[in-house]
Order: structure tokens, then sequence, then C-alpha cells
């Protein structure tokens, strides 16, 4: 026979688990706008019944319930969905760098613009082209040196924000690894406050997604796996565990950069190069923050803990679109390791920077030497000085100089030469000595619109520059179909994910009525039950009285 006060104690865990739930569903339309919150449940399941099992239990006609408890309060989350998720966060970010930089350099470049290098080549032919009309008008000849002065200074701009930019890459790339160096070390944190709870035997849900928020910022970085280690002692079996994370490479194979409550550091290396005098380069490896002349390997040392052993982790190794580092080291450019350890040379750097601005380097270069070798074989016009003396015609001189003589011309150490600048007659437009009205060099200067140099793929010096846009033009399109569809598809992930861990807070009111009414039916049994024992206590064995 079941006890007389059985019915209290069932009622009792009924008003105690939906109160529980009760609480737990505040808890939930708290965080509804909590960054990263996933919403909780308890789960309720039933007490024991009555009687228990043994050759003592009373004999009664049916088995009898005793009522419910919270066997658990647990996060509402979806592994497979939170792994397709890091999967294109890793993605996004590679080609959303990727996206930036390049964006950066389209605005440089600015073309097609009435301002770009592009419509300063086209003023510089123009101007020359005039000259060869007029070839002894002063004013012919000071528009056509204005125009190569407004071309050398377009050459310069572009060459200083290129390097400005790529300069800033590079910082970039300081702050974002000391940003992955702070997520890693919160991280391990984390473990070790889970690591001394759940062997309690508790969940400590909001513990949980604190570490999940920090494991899906991660992954903007690097693709990860994650390995669930069991915190041991009195742990739930459903217990999370401790993270161990490590970075997936194209191999298989894993660095790991969280084991347990230790974590990684991760230093981004580089070199720098000194020539001697007599031509001889060394090569001095070390961190890529502590020299501004430091040019990134696409390596990083990872160092487990204070006392740990660095491991090296190259980004080489990773798959193509693996994250924001790789990103931004894809267009700040990486030195190519030769076999033998540091590079040969600084001509094995790659990346979208280095490469566009060697191709703008290079086009200086050659454009100058074959604009300089027409000019030489032309004349200036003879004319008299101040002092009366009479200067008679000459071979012209290199029209286009180094501005810094000790180093090759570039896009940024290129201008006009001052002689020529400083003196109108110096402008060799004629072919022949003492032809005030040839022309011939001139139009053969104009005429290098067209004219196919060599050291340029066998194209004129516009359309090598055309083709360089054309080429950053077809990359920054690929970039940005790469990030719309990462972004496309992160968003819809993100969206299954809100539909199973995200607080509705209809869904919470509806569940928050109903767990009402199932404490206000708990409550109402216990009253049935008081006025059932007072009748038992009260009313019985009075016969007689």
């Amino acid at each position: 026979m079941a006890s007389t006060f059985m019915g209290l104690e069932t009622s009792k865990r009924g008003l105690s688990v939906h109160q529980s739930a009760l609480y737990t569903t505040g808890h939930n339309i708290s965080n509804a706008n909590t960054i990263g919150y996933s919403r909780q449940t308890v789960n309720i399941v039933p007490t024991t019944g009555f009687p228990g099992i043994g050759m003592n239990s009373p004999k009664i006609p049916g088995y009898l319930g005793t009522g419910a408890e919270a066997g658990s309060i647990t996060r509402v989350r979806d592994q497979f969905i939170d792994n397709q998720l890091r999967q294109e966060t890793t993605k996004l970010g590679y080609w959303g760098t990727k996206t930036e930089a390049i964006s950066q350099m389209e605005d440089v470049m600015n073309e097609p613009s009435t301002y770009g290098l592009n419509s300063a080549f086209d003023s510089l032919f123009k101007s020359f082209q005039d000259l060869s009309a007029k070839p002894e008008n002063s004013a012919t000849r000071q528009v056509a040196i204005e125009k190569s002065n407004h071309f050398a200074d377009t050459l310069n701009y572009l060459g200083t924000q290129l390097g400005q930019i790529q300069t800033n890459l590079k910082t970039e790339i300081t702050a974002e690894t000391k940003n992955v160096n702070s997520i890693l070390k919160k991280i391990a944190q984390l473990n070790e406050q889970i690591g001394t709870t759940e062997p309690n035997g508790y969940l400590p849900n909001d513990l949980y997604d604190a570490r999940d928020n920090l494991v899906d910022q991660l992954a903007q970085y690097f693709p990860i796996t994650i390995e669930k280690v069991p915190s041991g002692g009195n742990a739930k079996d459903i217990a999370e565990g401790i993270y161990n994370v490590s970075i997936k490479l194209s191999d298989g194979t894993k660095v790991d950069v969280v084991k347990g409550k230790e974590s990684a550091t991760l230093t981004a290396q580089g070199y720098s190069s000194q020539t001697d005098a007599a031509g001889v380069t060394t090569y001095t490896e070390g961190d890529f923050d502590d020299s501004e002349t430091f040019t990134p390997f696409t390596q990083f040392t990872v160092k487990m803990g204070a006392t740990g052993t660095a491991t090296s982790l190259d980004l080489a190794k990773l798959n193509n679109g693996s994250g924001i580092l790789q990103g931004l080291v894809h267009s700040y450019g990486s030195a190519v390791r030769d076999p033998g350890g540091l590079p040969v040379n600084t001509i094995n750097i790659s990346g979208l920077y280095p490469e566009k601005m060697a191709d703008l380097d290079k086009l200086t270069l050659e454009f100058a030497h074959a604009f300089n070798a027409i000019h030489n074989s032309g004349f200036t016009l003879a004319y008299t000085d101040a002092n009366g003396v009479v200067v008679p015609s000459q071979a012209g001189g290199d029209f286009f100089v180094a501005k810094d003589a000790t180093k090759p011309m570039s896009a940024t150490n290129i201008m006009v030469s001052p002689d020529i600048a400083a003196d109108l007659n110096k402008v060799a437009a004629s072919d022949a000595a003492d032809m005030e009205g040839n022309g011939k060099t001139a139009i053969a200067l104009s005429n290098l619109k067209t004219k196919v140099i060599a050291g340029l793929n066998n194209a004129s010096a516009q359309s090598f520059y055309q083709g360089m846009i054309g080429d950053l033009g077809v990359k920054g399109e690929q970039a940005l179909a790469m990030a719309s569809n990462s972004a496309t598809l992160q968003a819809s992930i993100s969206n299954n994910k809100a539909s199973v861990s995200a607080v509705s807070l209809d869904e919470e009111m509806t569940n928050m009525i109903m767990y009402q009414q199932a404490y206000n039916a708990s409550a109402r049994m216990i009253t049935v039950m008081d006025e059932t024992l007072e009748k038992i206590i009260n009313g019985m064995g009075r016969v007689g009285l």
C-alpha cells in the first residue's frame, strides 16, 4: 500500500520541476538578444515509480508514478550546423579580406578615369604630338614638360600609395595575429573553468556558449578541428568536456593551438636582407614584428604554453581560402622558402601587392628606357642664353631619370630630368641638328603610344598598363563573387542555426503559459491532498464522540 503522504511528494516534485522550467524560460527571454546565446531547455523525466523492486515490496494492483524531476538543463545546438558555419566562416574570412585588399588597390588605380595613369599616358603622347607640329614654339615645349611631370608624378603617386596600403596590410597581419593569440588564451581559460565545474555534475551552458563563440571567431582565421576530452569526476555523460583545438592542414595533419588550459602563441616569421659592398646578400630570419624591413614568409611559429616547444605552421600548406591571415599574407606578399632555408633572393616574393608593384616598376623602367633612347637620338634647339652666348643644337640626354641615382628607376623613383625641366630648349624634338622646324623626334616619342616594347611582354606601355588593370579587374570580380557566395551560404547556415538555437519569444511565451498552468495544477493537487489528509486526520476515528 502506498504512503498516505505520497500524493504530496508527487505534487511537490511537480511544483519544483515546473518552477525550474519557468526559471529557465525566464533566462531564455532575458537573453533573447544576447549574441551567441543558445536557448536552454529543461529535460523533464519521470522519477522512479512505486513500489521498488524486491521480495519485500508491497503488492498493489499497478505501478504508481511518483512524479517528475529535472533530469538536466541543456543547450539546444546542432553540431553539424556548427561545423558547417565554421567552414563557411573560414572561407568568408579569406575572400572578404582579399576583396578589401583588391578594392583598396582599385581605388588607387582609379581606372577608367580622367585622372589615372592611362589618362596621363594620353596627355603625355598628345603633348609630344602637338610639339612635333611646332617644335620651335616655347609654349608647346612647356606643355610637353608639364605633361611629362604629371606623368612622372602619377607614377610616384601610384607607387607610394600602393606601398602605403601594403604597409597597412603588414600592420594588420601583426594586429590579427595578436587577436588570434587573445582568442586562443580565452578558450584555454574557459576550458579551465569548465573543467572545474563539470566534475561536480553540472552543465555550465553559458560557459559553453562563450567558448563556442570564441571558436566561431577563431574559424575566421583558420580551418579548425575540435577534439572533446572528458573532464572526469562526476561529470554527466552529456557534458561537453574540454576542447582541444587544432588547425587543419591540407594534407590532413594538424597543428595544436589549444590543449586543455594551455594555449599557443602564434608569431609571424620573416626575413631581412643586407647586401655588402661586394654584392653578397645576407639574410636574417626572425619575428615579423621586429623590423619594418621584414618581409613575411607564409610561416608562423606556434609555441604551446610558456615553456612549450615551438612548431611550424606554414600557411602554404592550407587549402586556398583558409581564413583572414592567409588572405592578408596573399595580399601583402610572402617569400617562398628555398629548400635550404632562407630564400635565394627577394625575387621569390609573391602576392597581390608585390606583383602589381613589380609590374608598375617594370612598366616605369622599360618605358623610361624606350623614351630616353628615342630622346637621346634627337637634338635640342639652338638658342642664345641670357648672356648673349649662342648655345648650339646638341644630342638630347635622358628625359626621365631616377630621383635617387643610387637606386633603380621605379614608380616611386622617376622624374623629368632637372636639366630639361629647367631649360625648354633641351627637349630634343628634332632628329637632326640645327633644324628648328623639325619635329620628327617628337613625333617618334608620341608614337610610343602604340610601339611594342620587348621588355613589356611585347606590348606597348599603355597596353601593358591596361592589361594590369584588366587582370586586377578579373581578380577583383573573382574575389567579390567568392566573398558573395560565402556570405550567402554563411547567412543561410546562420539562419538554420538560429532556427535551432536562437530564442523565439513566441515559443518562450507559449512555454511560459504551459509551465505556469502545470505549476498551478500541481499546486491544486497539493490543495486536494491537503483536504484529503485533513479529512483523514480530523474526520476519521471520531465515532461515538
